[in-house]
């Protein structure tokens, strides 16, 4: 009964009072906010381009939606990439629905109205959270604690920044202090954040909602030179290993190895990842274009997806869906479905001693050697860090091709 559930409550939702008007939305911005608890909501802005457009607003980030259709009173907007889906009635410019992944068999109050603003402020900042910040959550609960480093900036009562934690990056927060009081969302579509908490200049303490599934404290304080462990360190292979080797389907059903005659003496980056990722459509982002432009240069790039989708079918169509919106030339492999668990991903891999992140990427040179393993991925939300990244890894990757 579970897999029918979002589809059933959609049905009786909007097609047990069939009308004969046909509702649209109109042009303008919005207000949304998905129901958490009784108390808190995940708000986040958009703006009605046409009756089949509109763009997701989280600080710098835009996110263009042209997947809208319409039902009578209702209308039924898919986030592009991912599967998420918001379905509403509509009603004096109104919308009142759900925000529902079926895969993940979650649905959740969403509401919409027409405003601008993503969070109310009722008086000014009392703190400054410009800067870096070292952060902690659950930071008293054995075996979830984990670190992360908060990166900010304030312009009176508006904040926008991230938290970057060893395996990612918490995506573009937008938010406000009004007071001590700090409140941060986002919303793309995967992901729908919160965080809040009381802030001083020189401490936050705080709570991080994942949706309405998830909710786990945090305290941050201030310290510009703090940094988190190198991600090139995180992951490493298993004594006796020097090398990668798996064997996975692709869309057609042949079964590609890494010993494949199109890897053989060229650099290989092998790209552990899945299509229901954030910070894994951001990196495929980059390396989609990066292998556009040096393909020709003995570079392969191999994505194998870690899929919670129950059927290869289901899989597939999801790794299809992010190859042609994004336009993914590289191939993408199915290594798992039914669950995203980084335990069964080590599994299939067992050369490596964990796989602590998706995204996680292997670096092989044209030897068939693992030369790097660099886990998680630092985003264009992390600004400065990004830059990084980009500048090392062309490095890098020109390094072993001149080899």
């Amino acid at each position: 009964m579970k897999l029918f559930f979002p589809f059933l409550l959609i049905f009786l939702m909007f097609n047990c009072q069939e009308k004969s008007t046909q509702e649209f939305l109109s042009f303008g911005d919005y207000r949304a906010e998905i129901k958490i608890n009784e108390t808190d909501v995940i708000p986040f802005t958009f703006k009605v381009k046409d009756a089949n457009n509109l763009t997701v607003f989280n600080a710098e980030e835009e996110i263009e939606v042209d997947e809208i259709k319409y039902r009578n009173d209702s209308v039924f907007i898919k986030m592009p990439v991912f599967e998420a889906l918001l379905a509403a009635k509509i009603k004096d410019e109104t919308l009142s629905g759900n925000f529902i992944v079926e895969g993940k068999n979650r649905v959740v109050p969403f509401t919409a109205k027409k405003n601008k603003s993503r969070f109310d402020v009722a008086t000014d900042a009392k703190a400054n959270i410009s800067g870096n910040w070292e952060t902690v959550f659950s930071p008293n609960v054995e075996g979830e604690r984990y670190i992360a480093k908060g990166i900010f900036k304030q312009e009176g009562n508006k904040v926008t920044g991230t938290f970057r934690t060893e395996t990612g990056d918490y995506r573009f927060l937008e938010g406000v202090i009004s007071g001590d009081n700090l409140k941060l969302s986002t919303f793309d579509g995967a992901h729908a954040f919160l965080f809040t908490g009381k802030v001083t200049d020189s401490t936050i303490n705080g709570t991080f909602f994942s949706g309405n599934h998830w909710k786990e404290p945090f305290t941050a304080k201030r310290n510009e030179n703090y940094e988190l462990p190198d991600a090139n360190n995180l992951t490493y292979l298993n004594k006796g290993y020097d090398s990668l080797a798996f064997t996975f389907p692709d869309a057609n059903g042949n079964m590609v190895s890494l010993s494949d005659e199109r890897f053989k003496n060229k650099v290989v980056l092998v790209q552990i990842m899945g299509t229901w990722c954030p910070n894994c459509l951001d990196e495929s982002k980059y390396y989609a274009e990066f292998y556009k432009q040096n393909k020709d240069k003995d570079l392969e790039i191999v994505a194998l997806a870690f899929e919670y989708a129950k059927t290869e079918d289901k899989a597939f169509a999801n790794i299809k869906r992010l190859q042609d919106r994004i336009d993914i030339t590289y191939p993408i492999l199915l290594a798992q479905t039914g669950t995203t668990s980084k335990q069964k991903a080590q599994e299939k891999l067992p050369m490596l001693n964990h796989v602590l992140s998706y995204p996680t990427t292997v670096f092989v040179d044209k030897q068939g050697k693992v030369r790097k393993i660099h886990t998680g991925f630092n985003g264009p939300a992390t600004g400065e860090k990004f830059v990084e990244f980009k500048n090392e890894f062309t490095s890098f990757v020109g390094e072993l091709m001149a080899e």
